[in-house]
């Protein structure tokens, strides 16, 4: 008796965020982060790499293709080569992580840098030696974090201190410095990169700034790492 065929896994469609903006499914080459893309009249972008199968490569043709990729840190990559190669677009990381992507063309920056109108990279050091974050002047302002900054159980959003954190007081230095940089009128969202189950069906947290000034500094200075 013949086996039976395999089951057709069908890729679930980005969902939208905002005008403009989408969120893709939790990408298993990067542990279940979160990718997303955004469309601008200058052009488009991808921040960090969403699962790279037919489907996503019909998506962004349809959206008219891609400018460029932002990478918030070296767990983000995926198949950031590929689709490079695919739509020959730019490639943006924090200069530390650059190395990680042997054969790729890629721009670097040091601190901060506008990288497109309205797009600015932030090193924001920490959770990996070139993590940052991608800022976004739509909406309000929208700050894309990777997972320097999460969701929480209760809503808000916080840096996460992992057995792999690469420099836990430096990426609370960092968390600081946002507050320093934003404002209320400046940052509106925050569409973090991974553990989007605890965001229940929401891709972007509000009020982002309010809730970067009720984090609790001193709890998180001592906070154990989790496994």
């Amino acid at each position: 008796m013949p086996e039976s065929a395999a089951p057709t896994v069908i890729a679930k469609p980005p969902q939208l965020v905002f005008e403009g903006l989408w969120a893709f499914a939790p990408n298993r080459d990067t542990l279940g982060g979160t990718a997303y893309f955004l469309k601008l009249p200058h052009g488009n972008w991808l921040i960090d790499a969403p699962a790279w199968h037919a489907e996503t490569r019909a998506f962004l043709e349809e959206q008219g293709g891609l400018n460029g990729l932002f990478l918030t840190h070296r767990g983000a990559f995926g198949k950031a080569i590929a689709i490079q190669q695919h739509f020959n677009c730019d490639l943006v990381v924090q200069e530390q992580e650059a190395y990680l992507l042997p054969g790729a063309r890629v721009t670097t920056f040091e601190r901060e840098q506008a990288i497109a109108p309205q797009l600015a990279a932030i090193w924001t050091c920490g959770h990996t030696p070139g993590s940052a974050c991608l800022y976004w002047e739509g909406q309000g302002g929208v700050l894309f974090t990777g997972r320097h900054l999460l969701p929480t159980r209760e809503g808000g959003v916080a840096p996460l201190r992992t057995a792999k954190t690469f420099h836990w007081p430096r990426q609370l230095r960092n968390t600081q410095l946002l507050c320093d940089r934003f404002n209320p009128e400046t940052l509106n969202w925050i569409c973090p990169g991974a553990s989007s189950g605890l965001m229940r069906g929401r891709k972007a947290i509000a009020s982002a700034y309010e809730r970067l000034q009720q984090l609790d500094w001193s709890g998180l200075s001592e906070a154990q790492p989790l496994l």
